[in-house]
């Protein structure tokens, strides 16, 4: 008699754990494009605040190594969702790989350029510029094309030990990441030696979460519930930037990333700014047509794209 109650008890778990199971659909494994920082705080908070949970998916988080990419693992199908800037998933479409973009946080252009001696950018023709070597420069690509400055790009691989070192005219910076990293170095920033790209014509968003199109076609409502989860999670980082700090700390410590809690929170001060439309005043998390129609004209004009690559293209309704 025991024996069968204690059957009939583990009967029920498994066949609650199975409709659990059932009703959340498989694990998306969802990779940043980069290792654990404030940058990717909303998805931290949506996984930590049980927000995903709460949509009925079941998410894990895996960040990338530095042999392979978020990208080579989307590839591989070792993750099912990574975040990526627009030029990059144009990129990825026009070598044949269609992806969907479930979720846009960046509303702005957060690309800079740096110089040394407090000269003006745009004045140093030939000028040995860091650019990131996991890409991420394109605009700054086409600048350089467009204007005829001729930079001999230097690639670097995370941080701007080059530029502080001396070794390079200028280098590219994130206004989130390396400005910062800059200024605690010690470089004097003004605004004759910075050059902010979305203030001079090319203010084309930059992350957005992506899917195959296989993908996404077989799981739409996954990819719905983890859109809804993750955008939750950037909404309550925005109420709550402390307490969103704590959580995208423990994620760094985990990992062991060389930064510090004043970096991450100026980070995520300028992440949650550069969320905001400039013309809407408000956190929109959609991509807008007008960027990716003037970042396809601007990559095809430069070679960067054999094509242009349509809106209807990288959204969920074709």
């Amino acid at each position: 008699m025991i024996k069968r109650a204690l059957y009939l008890l583990l009967y029920v778990v498994i066949m609650a754990t199975w409709q659990t199971a059932a009703a959340q659909g498989e694990t998306i494994v969802f990779t940043p494009q980069w290792t654990a920082q404030a940058q990717f705080a909303g998805y931290y908070v949506a996984e930590a605040k049980g927000f995903y949970r709460e949509a009925g998916v079941t998410v894990k988080i895996e960040h990338p190594s530095a042999t392979q990419s978020a990208i080579s693992r989307l590839r591989k199908n070792e993750c099912q969702a990574t975040t990526l800037q627009l030029c990059q998933a144009m990129e990825i479409v026009d070598d044949g790989i269609p992806l969907v973009n479930i979720l846009q946080t960046s509303m702005n252009n957060a690309m800079v350029i740096v110089s040394a001696r407090g000269k003006d950018p745009l004045t140093q023709k030939g000028a040995r510029v860091g650019i990131w070597n996991v890409g991420f420069g394109q605009l700054a690509i086409c600048m350089s094309i467009k204007d005829h400055l001729e930079y001999e790009w230097v690639r670097f691989a995370q941080n701007v030990n080059l530029f502080v070192a001396g070794a390079l005219d200028a280098t590219l910076a994130m206004s989130y990441n390396e400005y910062y990293q800059l200024v605690q170095a010690g470089i004097e920033m003004t605004d004759k030696n910075v050059y902010r790209f979305c203030d001079h014509g090319y203010n084309v968003q930059e992350d957005g979460v992506y899917m195959t199109r296989d993908y996404y076609e077989q799981h739409r409502e996954q990819a719905r519930k983890f859109a809804e989860g993750s955008r939750k999670g950037w909404e309550w980082a925005a109420q709550h930037p402390e307490e969103a700090l704590d959580i995208v700390m423990q994620y760094v410590d985990k990992d062991h990333i060389a930064t510090n809690r004043v970096m991450q929170r100026l980070m995520l001060k300028e992440v949650l700014r550069l969320q905001v439309d400039r013309e809407s005043k408000k956190r929109e998390f959609r991509l807008r047509p007008d960027m990716v129609r003037m970042a396809s004209q601007l990559m095809v004009e430069n070679h960067m794209l054999s094509r242009e690559v349509a809106y209807e293209e990288l959204v969920s309704e074709k």
